[in-house]
Formats: C-alpha cells, structure tokens, sequence
C-alpha cells in the first residue's frame, strides 16, 4: 500500500533548525564565505515571521532571512531552504482556510527583493496581486518576461 503523502500542515510543522559550516561548494553557490556559519531554519520559524507582517505591510524573502540570521546569530541563512519553507507556509495556510480557520498565515504579503510577486504562491501571481490590492497596495505590471510588482514597495515594509 502507497504511503499517504503529508499534508502541507505536517510539513509545516516538522523538523528543527540547524546551524552548518559553509562548505566550498555552498559558498560557490551562495555567496557565503567558507567556514561561516549558515542556519538552515525550519519551516515554523519562517511561518512566525511572516505572521508577524501585519495587514498594509509586506516583508521581502531577504528580511525573512535577515531576521532569521539576526535571531539564531548566523552569518545567513540558507536562500534555498527559506524559499521553499515560505512556499510550504503559503499552502498549509490555504488548507487552513478550506478547513475553516480565520485566522491564516498571511503569506501573500511577502515579495521578492525586487517588489515582484511569487509566481509559485497558490493561485500564481493573480492570487496574490488580488490579496494585495485588497489590502491597499498598487500592482504595476511587469514588462516582457519581469514579472508584477508591488509599486513603490519600499515604502510598506515591515521591520521584522
């Protein structure tokens, strides 16, 4: 019999944090410096952060990260790790809003360094540029292959 695949929920809430030593091979690929100090966070910890974006404000994927280095007293935080970690936040929170709960991770209000919006978020950049306009923010449209952005995104962010 197949095993049953996790819920974004279990995900979510698995695994515990560590702290790694930048190896030449992560430091090629990172831009880190061998030998320092990289957290490799889990995923609850992402989740709190970005609860902590409150409703108008928005929080990019590098001050999630920024934060995360701050508080665990790293040298960074794993770009990689964070990214799907925001990802696996944004679907366990809509599986907790098709179960009823109000009160949902309010993913939609992170971007990217840029002001660009993820495309991986459920319901793809529509979804999220709706959540946003909702909440007051302008969405100007990308040009060729740019992507949408928040419009004059510096302005809304939150301190983490």
């Amino acid at each position: 019999m197949p095993k049953a695949r996790k819920t974004w929920r279990e995900k979510l809430e698995q695994g515990s944090p560590k702290i790694v030593d930048v190896t030449p091979k992560m430091a090629g690929r990172f831009g880190t410096k061998i030998g320092d100090k990289m957290l490799i966070p889990k995923p609850l910890d992402v989740d709190a952060l970005i609860r902590r974006v409150p409703e108008g404000k928005l929080a990019t994927i590098e001050q999630i990260r920024g934060r995360l280095t701050k508080d665990f007293h790293t040298d960074s935080t794993c770009p990689l790790t964070t990214g799907i970690f925001i990802r696996i936040a944004a679907e366990a929170a809509e599986e907790d809003m098709i179960r009823g709960r109000e009160q949902i991770t309010p993913y939609w209000r992170v971007i990217k360094a840029d002001g660009s919006l993820n495309p991986k978020f459920p319901g793809g950049i529509e979804a999220q540029a709706a959540r946003l306009r909702q909440e007051g923010h302008s969405i100007e449209m990308g040009k060729g292959r740019k992507p949408p952005r928040v419009k004059d995104f510096d302005r809304s962010l939150h301190r983490l």
